[in-house]
């Protein structure tokens, strides 16, 4: 603790007995209570594809399942066909963010770096559009992706139809910006002094110093896709290429509450097993971001 740092408990009062069993006291009791409050809502979730049909819509609820029913899972496995729904998450999330990365990334490297002309008119441009409501652009972006200009080819059912888009990110885009003007230009210029060029600066230079950040866009984009609803309900109209966001409200008309209850579960496992394996470069990304300005 630095001096004259000014706390709710001073160090001597801490020091004694009494104010560590009371300091400890409290923090063990906030500790739990925002972890019940995180963690409630998922057991209730993951236990309520557990209990029956009829116990599940209880009143009062159960808080614990009178007889287990774990067939739910294997159930919604099979009847809301997950496999061939998550493959198709999982190939348009992953190209999203591919091409989300690579174009984004050179957009923002050139904007940063390279200092283009009317550079700052085109950067203004970008950040205009976070002005205009998401649902404002659904009917000209569907327009687009159904005649595409100048090929005349249609996208629908086809998994660029979510990647293209995707690109024009411009939230990202300028989070990767303002991570590139805050590298160090000492390391830049070494580089081009020693006979590096653009591309080989931001190849051997910048991506590898932009680790944090890369991962914190890379986990937006991949949640952005995971969980949109809108846009590939009117793109896939194909139901065996839709991604299970789509998929769980349109099977759902004829399935078990448990059932799809399990659906939802399963569904929600591959964001959050993605946050626990990189949540070390998101709280890194938002460091990075917030130490500098």
């Amino acid at each position: 603790m630095t001096p004259g740092t000014r706390t709710l408990i001073s160090p001597a009062a801490l020091a004694r007995p009494r104010g560590k069993a009371l300091y400890w006291t409290v923090f063990t009791a906030v500790v739990a209570l925002f972890a019940l409050a995180f963690l409630f809502p998922v057991y209730w979730m993951v236990t309520g594809a557990l209990k029956s049909p009829d116990e599940v819509t209880r009143t009062p609820p159960t808080l614990l399942p009178e007889h287990w029913h774990p067939g739910g899972y294997s159930d919604a496995w099979e009847l809301m066909e997950l496999p061939r729904h998550l493959g198709n998450t999982l190939v348009q999330a992953a190209g999203a963010w591919a091409f989300q990365l690579v174009f984004c990334t050179a957009a923002a490297y050139s904007l940063s770096r390279l200092r283009p002309a009317f550079g700052k008119v085109v950067l203004g441009g970008i950040l205009a559009t976070l002005m205009v409501p998401a649902q404002a652009l659904v009917v000209p972006k569907y327009l687009t992706v159904a005649d595409l200009p100048l090929i005349h080819t249609s996208l629908l059912n086809d998994p660029l139809a979510v990647w293209l888009p995707a690109v024009a990110n411009a939230f990202n885009l300028y989070l990767l910006k303002r991570f590139f003007d805050q590298l160090p230009r000492d390391v830049l210029e070494a580089a081009e002094i020693d006979g590096a060029g653009k591309l080989r600066v931001l190849r051997s230079v910048v991506l590898p110093m932009s680790r944090p950040v890369l991962g914190v866009v890379s986990i937006f984009a991949l949640v952005a896709v995971w969980q949109d609803f809108l846009w590939p309900l009117m793109v896939f109209s194909d139901t065996g290429k839709q991604p299970i966001s789509v998929a769980l409200v349109q099977l759902s008309q004829n399935i078990q509450l448990t059932v799809l209850i399990a659906a939802m579960v399963i569904a929600s496992i591959p964001m959050v097993a993605l946050f626990l394996v990189f949540q070390r470069h998101i709280i890194a990304g938002i460091g990075a971001g917030s130490t500098k300005g």
